[in-house]
């Protein structure tokens, strides 16, 4: 049985030591990395503390100029729901929890991405980054002057931070 072993062990070893070498300089090799980041987010499911109660929250929004609201609901942040005004369509909204102000989801914002960044930098935020406007907010990640990290959700008319959440 080691008469039949040996072969194939030679060339075993003559295979992982012909791998084992360099290439030649002639052969180039392109290698692709591709790089996943998974955010895992701690956005309370709760309102933070002093924020509106629900009823100031539904009384914010009909001052908005909305007749029914429906599916109310704190999540990520926000308050969030849909609601039907004067032209008796359905939009989405997110309400802030604490200045009450309505942000209706696919409304265009006033400042741009840049500007959101100077916003917050001059509010004492540092290594702003990934600063999106979605759902009628900016979010954006950062880290405090302690250096925490916090995700971010910003008002698109004059950059203030209406909810903050530790990344």
């Amino acid at each position: 049985m080691i008469k039949r072993m040996l072969p194939l062990l030679i060339g075993l070893s003559v295979c992982s030591v012909a791998l084992a070498q360099d290439p030649a300089a002639t052969t180039q090799s392109a290698t692709t990395t591709i790089q996943t980041t998974t955010t895992a987010s701690t956005w309370t499911t709760q309102p933070p503390t002093g924020a509106l109660s629900e009823e100031a929250i539904k009384t914010a929004i009909a001052n908005a100029g909305y007749k029914e609201v429906k599916d109310l609901k704190f999540k990520d942040g926000v308050w969030r729901s849909k609601a039907r005004g004067g032209n008796k369509q359905w939009v989405e909204l997110a309400v802030g929890p604490v200045n009450g102000k309505v942000y209706v989801n696919d409304a265009p914002s006033k400042l741009n991405k840049d500007e959101i960044t100077a916003k917050l930098t001059a509010a004492g935020y540092e290594g702003v980054h990934d600063v999106e406007y979605e759902h009628g907010l900016w979010s954006a990640d950062a880290k405090t002057r302690r250096g925490t990290d916090v995700d971010l959700l910003v008002d698109p008319g004059d950059g203030s931070v209406v909810a903050k959440s530790r990344d």
